[in-house]
């Protein structure tokens, strides 16, 4: 956590271990009680990460002082939960959940098309269990996500090996763009490549858009790129219920071909509608709006 993302998200191969041991010792609930101390350490302390979801409380969904602060701790236990639930679903547990749906249609009838299709999300709910949904439902040869944390591949590796058979595969973003090709070849065989559209590296190339009230960068790459394939694009978001529930959304982008600008709008208009529907599952833990001071 940090002013600016530095490229990597929390959550290491040790921790994921660990976390297996407790789950399959104590069970889930076992390791959702483990998770209070794990929150209660970050909400002490992790004071860059903390400051930035006040932010977002405090000025973006108006919450008093006294709420926001509450909201942080919330905020915090809900992320543990989802990367707790991620590693429960990955690793056989997948039926001890409930999913349900708005929007699958639009991923019915990409898929029948048989052209592929790019779903962007989002760092908030749980999106990186999102394929799951889809496994569960279709018949699909391979989804692939883009990511930027080349640490989250042994990470997959260590789950594969814990897990049930996935069609899940990583596209590692590499500074000799061969991920395009990478990205291009999943989609010629009609799969499913998941992007997601809120983070930007420092140094690297964005978009401006008006989000939840003020201005915020976004990454131009995944824009750029959806806006240009001849594919349909869709915005898909995995949030968590109650309990054990999680609810899958699919919006269809109807933005016309090489206006990334266009498609980042409606990008960001799908993000704060789920925002409204679920403001704790926001998991972006930097300055993300410019008017931070």
């Amino acid at each position: 956590m940090a002013n600016e993302w530095e490229g990597k998200s929390r959550g290491n191969l040790l921790g994921y271990k660990i976390y297996i041991f407790v789950l399959k010792n104590f069970g889930v609930n076992g390791a959702y009680t483990l998770l209070h101390f794990i929150v209660l350490y970050y909400f002490l302390f992790s004071w860059r990460g903390s400051k930035a979801i006040y932010q977002y409380f405090r000025k973006r969904l108006g919450y008093s002082w006294i709420k926001s602060i509450g909201s942080i701790y919330k905020n915090y236990y809900k992320l543990g939960q989802t990367l707790s639930d991620r590693v429960t679903v990955s690793t056989g547990f997948r039926t001890l959940f409930k999913y349900t749906h708005d929007g699958i249609e639009k991923i019915d009838n990409l898929l029948q098309k048989k052209q592929g299709g790019i779903l962007i999300s989002g760092h908030v709910g749980n999106f990186e269990i999102s394929h799951y949904f889809l496994e569960n439902r279709y018949s699909i040869n391979k989804i692939s996500m883009v990511t930027t944390e080349a640490e989250q591949k042994n990470i997959q590796e260590y789950l594969a090996q814990m897990s049930m058979d996935t069609a899940l595969e990583l596209i590692l973003v590499k500074d000799d763009m061969s991920h395009i090709f990478e990205i291009h070849a999943a989609l010629d065989k009609g799969g499913l490549v998941v992007i997601t559209g809120d983070r930007f590296l420092p140094g690297s190339k964005y978009l401006t858009e008006n989000f939840m009230g003020a201005p915020a960068k976004f990454p131009l790459g995944p824009f750029r790129l959806a806006s240009r394939l001849n594919v349909p694009v869709l915005f898909v978001y995995v949030m968590k219920g109650k309990k054990r529930n999680y609810q899958l959304y699919a919006r269809q982008a109807e933005a016309k071909g090489r206006d990334a600008q266009a498609l980042l709008k409606e990008y960001t208009e799908s993000m704060e509608w789920v925002l409204k529907k679920y403001p704790i599952q926001w998991f972006n833990y930097f300055d993300f709006w410019e008017d931070y001071s």
